[in-house]
């Protein structure tokens, strides 16, 4: 099992910054495969990013890209997601997710964080 909990969301006007963090504990946090997911109201749940163990990230959604990046930190059992120049269709909840290397779908999900971008 593994254990997922996110923090660092809240409400930022339109052009700002947030960084969200998710803190990993149970397993062996190098194992995994992290990544990031949203979901807005009324809209079905949609990955953000992704990045393999070797903290190379791996995946981006198009309408991230330049503008987010994903980063882990093995030895503090994190991974984070630094979103720039938010805009307001990134409100969603966060959610942080993680799979073991050898799996073919995410597992594990955190609580997730609200992100609102007001305009």
């Amino acid at each position: 099992q593994v254990q997922l909990v996110e923090s660092g969301g809240g409400l930022v006007q339109a052009g700002g910054s947030l960084r969200l963090s998710c803190a990993a504990s149970g397993r062996t946090f190098s194992d995994y495969v992290m990544g990031w997911f949203r979901q807005a109201p009324g809209k079905e749940r949609e990955s953000v990013a992704r990045i393999n163990r070797g903290r190379a990230p791996t995946y981006y959604a198009d309408s991230v890209k330049g503008r987010f990046t994903i980063s882990r930190d093995n030895g503090k059992n994190t991974v984070y997601l630094q979103m720039n120049s938010l805009k307001p269709e990134d409100t969603a909840v966060y959610y942080c997710a993680a799979r073991l290397f050898t799996a073919l779908q995410f597992d594990y999900w955190g609580q997730g964080t609200q992100v609102t971008v007001s305009s």
